[in-house]
Parts: C-alpha cells; sequence; structure tokens
C-alpha cells in the first residue's frame, strides 16, 4: 500500500512538473493571438504584390480601360452588320454608337423601343404625364403635355387600345457629339377614338383597327450612367 502511495504521489509530481514546462514554452492564449499560419492564403498575397504595378509614388492612381479604337474589334460589330449591310451609312452609323457605348446591341434597342413605343402611345392618350416624363425628352414632353393639356380644356378624352406592332427597324444612326441617335420607322395598330364632353366619337372609330406608321427617334448621351434611351423627335408618315 505503502509502495502503491508513492509511486502515485511521484506520477503526479511529474505530471504537474511537465504542465508548467509545457505552458512556459507554448505560452497561455490572451485572445490577441495572429490567426495560424495560412501557406494558400500567404502565397496568394505574395502573388497580388508581385503583380501589382509601381506606382512610382502616385497611391491614388486606377488605371482606367482603354476605349476601344474604331474598327479595333470586327468581332464587335457583328451584331451591327446582322441588321445594318456592312459599307452603308446605317452600319457606320451604328459602329460609332458601339465605339462610344460597347454595351451597344442593336436588337435589344428595337426590343427596348417597341415598348416604349406602347407606353408613350398609351400614356399620351391617358394623359399619363408621369410615365411621359421618364421616356421623352424636355422638348418632346412639352408639346405632348400642351396637347394633352388642350383636349382637357375641350373635356375630350381618348380611347385607346393597343393592338401591336408590325414592324419596327432603324433607319439611321449617328453620333451627335457625346449623345447616340437612332430612328426608327415602325408601324403598328391602334383602336383609337376622340371622344367629346357627351361622349360623342369626333375623331376615329371605337371598332376598327387602324394602321399607324410613325418615325421616331431615340437619343442617350453615352457618357451618362443612366442606361434609359428617350424620345427626342416624332413625325408620322404619310
Amino acid at each position: 500500500m505503502g509502495f502503491f502511495d508513492f509511486g502515485t504521489i511521484f506520477f503526479l509530481i511529474a505530471a504537474v512538473v511537465i504542465f508548467f514546462q509545457l505552458r512556459n514554452v507554448l505560452g497561455r492564449r490572451t485572445g490577441n493571438e495572429r490567426p495560424p499560419f495560412d501557406p494558400y492564403t500567404a502565397a496568394r498575397s505574395r502573388e497580388k504584390k508581385d503583380a501589382a504595378p509601381a506606382t512610382s509614388g502616385t497611391e491614388n492612381v486606377v488605371s482606367l480601360p482603354k476605349k476601344r479604337s474604331p474598327g479595333a474589334d470586327e468581332d464587335a460589330y457583328k451584331v451591327i452588320d446582322t441588321v445594318a449591310k456592312p459599307g452603308t451609312d446605317l452600319n457606320r452609323g451604328l459602329r460609332a454608337i458601339k465605339d462610344a457605348d460597347q454595351s451597344f446591341d442593336p436588337k435589344g434597342f428595337v426590343d427596348g423601343a417597341k415598348m416604349a413605343y406602347e407606353m408613350i402611345v398609351m400614356a399620351y392618350a391617358d394623359g399619363d404625364r408621369k410615365t411621359l416624363k421618364n421616356l421623352l425628352s424636355k422638348e418632346v414632353y412639352d408639346g405632348f403635355v400642351s396637347a394633352i393639356s388642350e383636349r382637357e380644356s375641350r373635356s375630350e378624352k381618348i380611347q385607346s387600345s393597343f393592338v401591336g406592332i408590325d414592324k419596327a427597324e432603324i433607319v439611321s444612326a449617328e453620333m451627335k457629339g457625346s449623345e447616340a441617335h437612332i430612328t426608327l420607322r415602325i408601324v403598328s395598330e391602334l383602336i383609337s377614338a376622340t371622344r367629346n364632353g357627351a361622349g360623342e366619337v369626333i375623331d376615329g372609330d371605337p371598332e376598327t383597327v387602324a394602321e399607324v406608321k410613325d418615325v421616331w427617334t431615340f437619343a442617350r448621351d453615352t457618357r451618362s450612367r443612366d442606361p434609359n434611351w428617350k424620345l427626342v423627335a416624332t413625325e408620322a408618315e404619310d
């Protein structure tokens, strides 16, 4: 029994000594230790550091992407060539817009213009000034609002139903400074009738689908972050 007690005490003392030695060697956690070393993160950091260009004393300089030179990448013009024959004025105009705005897609533009056309036609019929203001240039908006106000002053209302667009094609395109201008010929079908204050039809026909031909021009400043185009000119085609 005495041997057992002595052996137990001996091993207990040895364990305490080993614990304190390890504590002195490894130290205690204080909550301020550095995170474990990650060789992959360190390697990536070195690669980024090695790849970073010299700043030559200017730390806040950001390199801007170079603007693509006209004609530098024919592949980028494939979307243009599908809607306008190469060598034509229309093709050159669309290419100029593409040079100024690399995200420009003529097919996407036409789809958006068709949606805008319907919204504008219906907003004008309904006297919806708020919608028109977001889609029209100031000059065109003022003209539309003037016509709406005159109509309202006579207590007239337009009853209109949009049937659809039969055709929408780009007929001209050009850059005016930093502003892109695209003109479309739009053929649509519309049921429209104007009624006076007594509800009598004074123009149009509420039962007949009429073909409407318009030539509309949309514009957008390519330097602006706003991707939306606005209607800047309208004319009816005979």
